[in-house]
């Protein structure tokens, strides 16, 4: 799957097509994880990661992708384990599971000697790529976009009033729709995933050669942006973008979200950071 012939650098936009090519990875549980790679010819690669119960499949994965594209630059977007078309059991919380997944997907493709450039999660896949990036040190450039710095929020929207109380008492929660219709257990100890991952100390454990855009939109009902501001005061090497009057998944706002994205990533080429980590200072 890796290409043979030579590869653009990412600063440059090609006209060549996209191909798309799905791309199943086993992971260290043995379950299937679904992508779709998006082409371009370039060995440098640009992952994609997905929100809470989501896919590969939303916005802004796809568009993204696209963008990225466009720009001459592969990308790849993929469903963690028990979401989409991804073997494996859905659970809420599962953020140290999810990064092990985004682990297990880089070193697939350093395997296929890819150049992997920058890592981009949308909501609770912001949350992974940061917990990523505290754990290991080989992706410099990570994007977290509407990523929640306050876990312990948010809960109660989900699962209702005196969740611990009844999961307590029950061992889990069946979360229904507004029709009434189940969607999703959760157990008491999915539930201490969330609880007990520290986001504070993950953003500490960050490198200071490690670059992290974090974008939020100003009108994001799910996830407040001050949480964004948050981010912007833990982690070194940081640099924060507000898109006024978007949403969470930045539904009207899809152009500037790939657009902020892609400056980023394209403002620090990958070369230079193997060349010289000592020069970086925070954004």
């Amino acid at each position: 799957m890796s290409p043979t012939r030579m590869s653009p650098t990412h600063h440059e936009r090609v006209d060549n097509p996209v191909v798309q090519q799905r791309v199943v990875i086993n992971n260290r549980h043995r379950e299937k994880l679904v992508g779709i790679s998006h082409e371009t010819g370039s060995k440098e690669l640009v992952i994609l990661c997905h929100g809470f119960q989501s896919s590969k499949d939303r916005i802004p994965m796809v568009n993204l992708a696209a963008a990225f594209g466009k720009e001459g630059i592969s990308a790849f977007r993929f469903d963690f384990a028990g979401n989409g078309e991804s073997e494996g059991l859905f659970q809420y919380g599962n953020y140290h599971r999810d990064a092990d997944d985004l682990r297990d997907v880089v070193q697939h493709f350093y395997g296929e000697k890819r150049v992997i450039i920058a890592l981009v999660g949308h909501s609770k896949g912001g949350n992974v790529v940061l917990l990523y990036a505290s754990k290991y040190n080989d992706v410099h450039t990570i994007v977290n976009i509407s990523g929640r710095f306050y876990l312990e929020r948010g809960i109660e929207g989900r699962l209702g009033q005196d969740f611990l109380h009844r999961i307590k008492q029950n061992g889990f929660i069946d979360v229904k729709n507004k029709r009434g219709k189940f969607q999703y257990r959760v157990t008491e100890e999915s539930l201490m995933d969330r609880l007990t991952t520290d986001t504070h100390a993950t953003c500490l454990l960050i490198q200071k050669d490690c670059r992290v855009l974090t974008v939020h939109g100003s009108r994001d009902e799910l996830v407040p942006v001050e949480d964004a501001l948050a981010f912007a005061k833990i982690i070194h090497n940081h640099k924060l973008h507000i898109v006024e009057g978007a949403d969470h998944e930045f539904t009207s706002h899809q152009d500037e979200l790939a657009s902020v994205v892609l400056d980023f990533v394209r403002s620090y080429p990958p070369s230079s950071i193997i060349a010289d980590k000592s020069t970086h200072s925070c954004l």
